[in-house]
């Protein structure tokens, strides 16, 4: 028997099936564009995503016939949704995180509202990014969709309904709708009446690690698997990713890279502080109960690698494809070993925490005629991991104690993309055995929903550390400079604006 954890993404979509120790057994993915019509928006095609989901379930089925699939689980993006009608039908792409088009409703609902009391309510401070905020564009702006939508969905409640199972959200998701009461675990009906919107067309909440269904046959047999296949409730992909690094104890804390780079430390219990509000830090549910998680990131993330990439790289793409390698690898390659004199803002989108901006810019200060595009490129890398020092700093500074730094994604592939986020942040770094944490993450959850085994003991078998990387004394204390001056390179250039 094996358990199939589905990442649905902004950038692409993997699945990877385990078996019962923890072995990765098959994997696929499908990678896919934004659609951006307009400045500030950023979509996804809803129908595409799901179709391409079914593509890879069937890509795995078909891999692990001789160990089947018994219980699969997904682990998604979180605020985009999909309006459907009385037939299923999508209405509208999924907004995506970055995309900012509802800042003004944001700020304004927001205040009416009282941002103290949203933050009391959902463990969130008002963002564009947030679905609240989206559902009610969609309400001013597309009215068409609003009255016909039977449905507002996030991707993992979508899925489950492409799949034939009565649609369920898990808390973790739910909690960065905006629209959820972490402390009841409920829907807010407050925020739900004051923006008109029926809880009815929503996803039932339910824990991680609930049971939703059983994909019905047709549609199981339709995609290579069993008649016994159990839907199991997910999670948010950065509180799967962070289950999937054996992220469950206080001290510890995941450190994802993807389109959106972010650090996710564990507590005990839902934790509110002013400062935690006055910088944009939330508290929502862990995939693993009794367990919260925040959330420091950056919205530009590994969307700055590829901007390098596309603009500034063009010999190392050429260069990638005839020699049948990772751009990226060629890329990181030709970097200077030491840290750059330039000190670059990454606010290629809008900010993230800890200021969520969306109008500021992105900046690089000290170029020089002797300045080189390695040099560009490196800078604009170091900027993104300082935003995630800069909310280290400010979780420390909150109570939440660091000890332990564990790295997922893609990048951990690379040692020296590594060894540049170890000793910009001064820290030692674990790189997990499976880079696919969040896929893991959900595999565990289906496995323990399926074997009504206890988390706990699973993650002990399943989860491992490949290496730890520790900083390199040669450039810490200069990085440690640099950040003393980074911090204030964002109050200096809003007074400018």
């Amino acid at each position: 028997m094996s358990y199939l954890g589905l990442d649905i993404g902004i950038s692409c979509s993997k699945a990877v099936v385990f078996d019962i120790k923890g072995n990765e057994i098959a994997s696929a993915s499908r990678n896919y564009s934004l659609i951006r019509e307009q400045q500030d928006w950023a979509e996804l095609d809803s129908v595409l995503v799901a179709d391409y989901c079914f593509e890879l379930i069937r890509e795995v089925a078909s891999k692990t016939k001789s160990d089947p699939i018994k219980a699969l689980a997904i682990s998604c993006q979180g605020e985009a949704f999909t309006a459907i009608d009385k037939n299923g039908k999508a209405l509208c792409h999924a907004m995506v995180s970055s995309d900012a088009r509802a800042k003004d409703i944001a700020r304004g609902w927001s205040e009416k509202f009282g941002k103290h009391k949203l933050y009391e309510i959902t463990g969130h401070t008002a963002h564009p990014l947030f679905t609240l905020f989206k559902l009610i564009w969609i309400r001013d702006n597309r009215p068409n969709v609003w009255v016909a939508a039977t449905r507002f969905l996030c991707f993992e409640d979508y899925l489950i309904f492409k799949l034939g199972v009565e649609p369920v959200i898990n808390f973790s998701l739910a909690g960065r709708t905006m629209l959820f009461d972490i402390k009841e675990e409920c829907w807010s009906r407050e925020i739900l009446n004051e923006i008109g919107l029926d809880e009815n067309k929503l996803a039932k909440p339910m824990p991680s690690g609930s049971i939703a269904g059983k994909i019905p046959g047709p549609i199981a047999s339709s995609l290579g698997l069993g008649n016994d296949v159990l839907l199991v409730t997910g999670g948010h992909d950065q509180c799967c990713g962070a289950l999937g690094a054996g992220i469950n104890k206080a001290g510890q804390a995941m450190y994802a890279l993807g389109t959106v780079e972010c650090v996710a430390p564990v507590f005990d219990k839902p934790v509110f502080s002013e400062d935690l509000f006055r910088n944009n830090l939330c508290t929502y549910h862990h995939t693993i109960h009794g367990k919260y998680v925040s959330l420091g990131y950056s919205l530009t993330g590994g969307n700055m690698f590829q901007w390098c990439r596309d603009e500034l790289a063009i010999a190392e793409k050429q260069l990638a494809k005839e020699k049948r390698v990772d751009v990226y690898d060629l890329i990181l390659d030709g970097l200077p070993d030491k840290p750059t004199d330039l000190l670059a803002l990454p606010y290629f989108t809008p900010s993230g925490t800890p200021y969520f901006d969306t109008d500021l810019g992105g900046a690089i200060l000290g170029l020089r005629l002797s300045s080189t595009r390695e040099e560009i490129i490196k800078t604009l890398l170091e900027g993104v991991i300082f935003e995630i020092r800069l909310n280290l700093d400010i979780m420390e500074r909150s109570g939440m104690l660091i000890n332990h730094l564990h790295l997922i994604g893609g990048g951990t592939r690379n040692r020296k993309l590594v060894q540049l986020k170890a000793d910009v942040l001064g820290r030692p770094i674990s790189v997990m055995k499976v880079s696919e944490a969040g896929c893991l993450g959900a595999a565990m959850l289906a496995c323990v929903a399926h074997k009504k085994e206890a988390l706990e003991h699973l993650m002990e078998r399943w989860i491992k550390i490949a290496l730890v990387i520790e900083p390199d004394s040669r450039w810490t204390q200069t990085y440690s400079e640099k950040f003393s001056t980074y911090k204030n390179l964002y109050p200096a250039l809003k007074t400018i604006q």
